[in-house]
């Protein structure tokens, strides 16, 4: 029998997961599966597998509408989702999640050539997420005990946009996401 937040993440998915991904060609579905089979796949460990499937369910828990971003509104789905995982989920899980936007605009500042690597949509969030990174930013993001967890699942969140992709189904992670409750 499944812990019943493990049931209520599986619900979440089963009722939002068809919306699409902001302006990418996967939903929101594909993108939670794809990233986490990437970090599966890397030999991940459970926590940082879930932080994968579950960065982004933020955008599960908003009534905003799919294209929110495209029109300039920053959901702030990233602390939407620590706040839901807090509770429930050890530190390794949450962190990643709650970091993977911070991460985004910490590669832009440190890696010569990522911005240019991002999709449009993810470059539009870019500008209102904060733009790329002071240096100050940067060396207070370091800071933080997950932040290579954080910058690896950015990693896996940007190749995670194939629509032609086959991944495994949802219930593949449910022994990942049990393990990763407190």
């Amino acid at each position: 029998m499944l812990h019943p937040v493990t049931q209520q993440i599986l619900s979440l998915f089963e009722k939002h997961g068809s919306s699409m991904y902001g302006g990418e060609a996967v939903t929101q579905l594909d993108h939670a599966l794809q990233c986490a089979e990437l970090a599966r796949q890397h030999n991940a460990t459970d926590e940082l597998i879930t932080a994968s499937l579950l960065h982004d369910i933020g955008h599960l828990l908003h009534d905003l509408p799919d294209d929110a971003s495209d029109k300039g509104i920053d959901d702030m789905h990233e602390l939407l989702g620590e706040s839901y995982l807090t509770e429930h989920f050890k530190l390794a899980a949450v962190e990643p999640v709650k970091l993977h936007v911070q991460a985004k605009r910490y590669l832009c500042a440190t890696e010569s050539g990522y911005l240019e690597t991002l999709s449009e949509p993810s470059k539009i969030s870019l500008e209102f997420q904060g733009g790329v990174m002071s240096e100050t930013e940067v060396a207070a993001f370091e800071k933080n005990e997950f932040y290579q967890d954080a910058v690896v699942l950015r990693r896996w969140d940007d190749l995670a946009k194939d629509p032609n992709l086959v991944s495994p189904s949802i219930e593949t992670f449910t022994n990942a996401i049990e393990s990763s409750l407190k």
